[in-house]
Parts: C-alpha cells; structure tokens; sequence
C-alpha cells in the first residue's frame, strides 16, 4: 500500500483547507486531499462576501452584538468577540496574496461595503457577487505555487486511522487517514502528526440544498466514527432564497440582494415580511426562511419572490452581475420582474465540537470552517461570518499547532496497509441511488424547516434501518466513493436526527411544532464520538 508522509494532513479545499495549508507551509509539509476538482467547494459558490469592520462608524462591539442577536442564545461570546476583531488582519493577509475587494466607484471612497440580513451596518467585503469563487482562485494560485504543499485531487478519505484502533497504547490520537483514489480505485494512506478537516457542510443530505455534490458532511462523519464530539448537528440553517427554476437547481440569490433594498412578495408584489419581524426583509434567515415556508403551505402556493424593480439594469448588473445573467438566463430580468424563490438546505452551524484552534476531542485531529462547531455561529448563523471563521480559525490553528512536538505515541503508531477482506465488486449500483435518495428525501419530509416528535420519529426510524443496510453494503463490496458519500450522509443524518430529538424547545434554526417556547436555559447538544469502525 502507498502510504503518504507528511507534516499536516488537510482533508478539504474550501476556504478553510486552502487557508490552513498555506498557513501550515510556513511550519513543515501539507499534504492537501481533496475529493473532486481542487475549486469544488462550498466557498466556490459563495455569493455575499466576507462580514468584517471596516468602517470608522462601525466597532466589534456591534459585529459582535449581530452576531449574538441571530445566534439564539448559543454563541460563545469570546470566541465570537476573538474572531471578529481578528477580521481585519486576516483580511490583510488576503489583500497580501491577491485578494481584491470591489470598491467604490467614487475616487479614494474606500470598498463598497454590503449589508445583509441580521447586520445593523454595512460591513460585508466583496468581490461582485462572486466573492468565494475569487477568493477560491486566489487561494488555489498560491496553494499550486508552493512548494512545501502537495494536491491530491480526486482521492476521498475513507476513515480516519487512530492509534487505539491500531492497539496502540497511550493516549489514543489521529494518527492520518486511509484514502481512496476515486480514479484507479486506488486505496492507500497518509500518516500524519496533526490532521486537519475542512471539507464544509452536510446539507446534500437534504433533497433541496444550495450546496455542491461534494458536501456530504465527510468530515463530521468520520470525526465521528473515530471518536471526536459533536455538537448542535440539529441546527442546519436554510437559505430563504434559492431560485425557483427547473434551469437553475440551487441557484443561490445572495443575502446582498435584500441588503440592496430587496422585498419578499407574492405574485401580485404584495410585501408580507413585516408582519413576522419588524426588520421586514432584512429579518435574520431562520425568521425569513419560516416565514416562506409558511407563507407557502398556508397560501399553496410552490413559490414566492423577491422584488428589486426599484433599482437599474445598470446598478443590478454592476452589483450582481452573476445573478442577474443567471436570472436572465431563466427568463427573469431582475430590473423588471420578480424573483421566484424557495427556501433550501444552506449551512450547517452544528459539526465537530472545536475552538477556535481547531482543537477537538480527539488528540491530532483539528477542525477548521463548517466542519467545526466554534460557538461563533450559535443557533444560526450571521450572514458572510462563515468566510471569516474559516480564515480566522484557519491563522489560529497553524499557529497553535506548530508550538506542538509531536508526541511519542505517535512515533509507535504505523498504519498497516487496507484489509479487503471478502468484499467484491458491486453489481447492484442501483442501491445506492436508491438509498441515497431515501435518505435525503427523509430528511427533506421529516427533519426541515419546521419539525415536530412525530416527523423526528419517523426519519429516525428509516435512517436507522438505512444505517444497517449501508454497514452491510460497506463491508460486502469494495470501496467506492458512491458508497462512501452515502455512508457519510447516512451518519450525519442519523445525528442530525439523534441532536433534533434531545431539545426540547424552539431556538434558532431548530423549530418545532411541539415545543414553540424558548426554554430559559441554553444549551448545547452534545453527543460524544464513536470509536468504532463500523457504527
């Protein structure tokens, strides 16, 4: 078995992963896997921009209060307070690299600073409506030039390898990964002091998501299986805004298009957002996305809209350019008619328990970006803070963990060479798809944007049966990364689940019909991890 060594393993290639290798080079050898093209990422379609201070009028204080306002109760205000008055300096090292911000059309006025949805100032940097594909190229640029870093695209972790699993005694750690090479089939490993997980969300476990294919919560997965707390996986924010086009499937219409001035209508243009939030259409997305969603089932309607008739053609296409050529390609002219939307499956805010290090419970493994829960985001997300932590996080973590020596248990730990055992190639494809598409649709009917103790019962009951039946397909056939991704989804289904049903109230972006009240107490859904092969 080919077996990689390297100083730090990063598994992921969003912002988050980018940001850790480059900060990482500076120490020792990244290896960076990652399972698709090195630009297929969740910040690859990553609209809005980047939500630092920016303005003389603007302080963290107020970032911070934003965000604690939109979290319900579940942020951490020092690791909130810590990352956004990191911000400006890890916006530096951004402008340092190559990073360029959309300014102003008026000479030495400064950058055009958005506003959106929960934020009391403008304070989103942005590049058009296209930040995180920009920011994405600039990152990949530096990743490919530097030579302390090595890509493996196309290769998927299948698990990660821990020193107890190897019968390795002393303090159990994460000693690197087993990995499959999804164009030869290919399984080898990667053995490393320190591995990092940063391949962002989970939400294509929903039949109706914003995401990329890719986001199938691997991370969080196999942080799990071997052992690493999560925390809050039942909070999965929905986007109130995705484009309703059969052309046009999880189109995103930005978070800047109501900081612009956008309202949400019906058909006859009539607003309906102030009767929920006094903030109308700037209402944080857990409020606006219940809001369509009811707004839908009471009228029966499959659709509602945003309005921004009231700006340009010249002003839409310098500001949003991206969407306005999307909408126009679909048949919407966004200087003249209204935009059709739905609400869709978005981001996680729950994920891998960390700090702001990156730091889980699991010796030698580090989570940066979506992957992690931080207690920034809370029970719903501030819109652009997402960009933010994965840099901040990303700075914070290379600088903790090249103080670290590498520890002796380490040292005793190889990773022996894949077991194959009875497996075979598989013949039944099709159960697969289909497994994958009773997972998502479960998830989509039982747990989405309002849940009750009946619904949760029932996905848990199908995901349960589905776990099994997954487990078995696993272990009787050889690896594929089909077969991985719907493992991976099956699992982090199952604690999304598993978190929804231990709380007992409405706060955030969990909402249930059985318990609207908010109970006095916050707290987190904790679930430790599983150090097993086969949970």
């Amino acid at each position: 078995m080919r077996l990689l060594e390297c100083d730090y393993l990063v598994i992921g290639s969003g912002m988050a992963g980018l940001s850790s290798a480059l900060y990482l080079s500076r120490y020792g050898s990244v290896a960076v896997v990652t399972k698709g093209q090195m630009s297929e990422s969740n910040t690859n379609y990553a609209q809005g921009g980047i939500a630092c201070v920016i303005l003389e009028d603007d302080t963290f204080e107020q970032h911070v209060a934003d965000t604690l306002d939109v979290g319900g109760g579940l942020c951490d205000e020092d690791v909130v307070r810590r990352i956004v008055s990191a911000g400006p300096d890890r916006m530096a090292d951004l402008a340092v690299m190559g990073v360029s911000f959309t300014e102003t059309s008026a000479v030495d006025d400064g950058f055009d600073l958005g506003r959106e949805g929960g934020h009391s100032m403008r304070r989103i940097l942005h590049a058009g409506d296209i930040t995180g594909r920009h920011v994405e190229e600039v990152l990949l640029a530096r990743v490919r030039n530097t030579p302390a870093i090595t890509v493996l695209e196309h290769t998927m972790a299948i698990d990660l390898v821990t020193s107890a699993r190897l019968g390795v005694s002393g303090e159990n750690r994460c000693i690197g990964a087993y990995l499959l090479d999804r164009r030869t089939g290919e399984i080898m490993a990667a053995r490393a002091p320190f591995t990092v997980l940063a391949t962002g969300g989970t939400c294509r476990v929903y039949l109706y998501t914003s995401n990329p294919d890719v986001a199938t919560g691997d991370g969080i997965a196999m942080g799990w299986r071997a052992g690493a707390r999560v925390r809050n996986m039942e909070m999965i924010q929905f986007h109130p805004t995705i484009l309703y086009h059969p052309q046009a499937r999880s189109f995103l219409i930005s978070e800047a298009v109501r900081g612009e001035g956008a309202q949400l209508v019906d058909a006859a243009g009539r607003p309906f957002m102030d009767k929920y939030d006094p903030r109308g259409s700037l209402a944080p997305r857990d409020i606006t996305a219940r809001a369509i969603d009811n707004e839908m089932k009471t009228r029966g309607i499959p659709c509602l809209y945003l309005d921004i008739r009231h700006h340009t053609r010249e002003f839409l296409t310098r500001r949003f350019p991206n969407i306005y050529a999307t909408c126009k390609s679909c048949g919407f002219d966004m200087a003249t008619d209204l935009i059709p939307i739905v609400p869709a499956a978005h981001y996680n805010c729950g994920g891998l328990d960390a700090t702001v290090e990156g730091i889980t419970s699991l010796p030698g493994l580090l989570a940066v970006g979506e992957t992690a829960c931080t207690g920034l985001h809370g029970a719903n997300r501030l819109a652009s803070n997402s960009l933010l932590e994965a840099i901040v996080c990303a700075h914070a973590m290379a600088e903790w963990v090249r103080q670290q020596p590498v520890p002796e248990t380490f040292a005793r730990a190889q990773i022996p060479s894949w077991h194959y055992g009875e497996a075979v190639p598989s013949d039944e494809a099709v159960v697969v798809a289909h497994n994958w598409s009773e997972v998502r649709t479960s998830m989509w009917d039982y747990v989405g944007i309002v849940r009750t103790d009946k619904r949760l019962e029932r996905a848990a009951h199908r995901i349960r049966n589905l776990r099994q039946e997954i487990r078995q397909y696993y272990f009787d056939y050889l690896v594929t990364s089909d077969t991985l991704e719907l493992r991976n989804i099956a699992d982090v289904a199952y604690l999304m689940i598993r978190s929804a049903m231990r709380r007992k109230e409405s706060r955030g972006l969990h909402y249930t019909l059985d318990y609207p009240q908010l109970n006095e107490l916050a707290e987190d859904t904790i679930i430790e991890g599983r150090e097993s092969a086969d949970c």
